[in-house]
């Protein structure tokens, strides 16, 4: 038997598993973040950029559950983890999107880091499950650097940026059929 399986059938969590546990506080700290962006494009009266954010923060509460939904169909103790705070106070808009960015790229090193434990675990199932992650996080990543674009050549016209949102699709390609399913239900 693997040690992979010893350590699972024996109630040892792997460092794989350890690094998912962590993952899903990660995604809720994302998904809280994307609240955080998304009230204050609301309360700055840019429906679409808030629009886009709230969609952001379902997407990313999504994420968490996905994982959770792997832990317990591997039979691994799930806990929820709190949050951390949001950042709410920024100078520009363009400051929300360049922190979305970082966000997805810091999201993406740490897939990257769950994908080379599973690896060097061998544990491939656990190596098969994160590869949706990857090719979202390629996604993601993209989407924001396309928004972060938009809102740099609109050289601060808000406007020019909500009329991009609601002319063009960003990040928002519709229901993923390859996509884990999430405990309770994607929302």
């Amino acid at each position: 038997m693997a040690s992979n399986v010893k350590k699972i059938l024996s109630g040892n969590k792997t460092k794989f598993h350890e690094l998912l546990q962590a993952q899903i506080g990660h995604e809720f700290s994302a998904s809280q973040q994307y609240i955080a962006l998304a009230v204050w494009f609301d309360n700055e009266d840019l429906p679409r950029l808030a629009s886009h954010f709230y969609k952001q923060s379902l997407e990313e509460r999504n994420h968490a559950m996905m994982i959770v939904k792997f832990l317990m169909d591997n039979d691994i103790a799930v806990t929820i983890p709190g949050t951390e705070t949001p950042i709410n106070e920024f100078r520009s808009p363009r400051d929300l999107v360049d922190l979305a960015l970082r966000q997805e790229q810091q999201v993406t090193d740490q897939i990257v880091a769950l994908a080379k434990a599973a690896r060097e675990e061998g544990d491939y199932i656990g190596e098969q499950f994160l590869q949706w992650f990857l090719k979202e996080q390629v996604e993601e990543v993209s989407s924001m650097k396309t928004l972060l674009t938009v809102m740099d050549r609109a050289d601060g016209n808000m406007f020019y940026v909500e009329t991009f949102l609601t002319r063009e699709t960003v990040g928002d390609e519709g229901a993923d059929p390859h996509a884990p399913a999430a405990a309770g239900g994607a929302l």
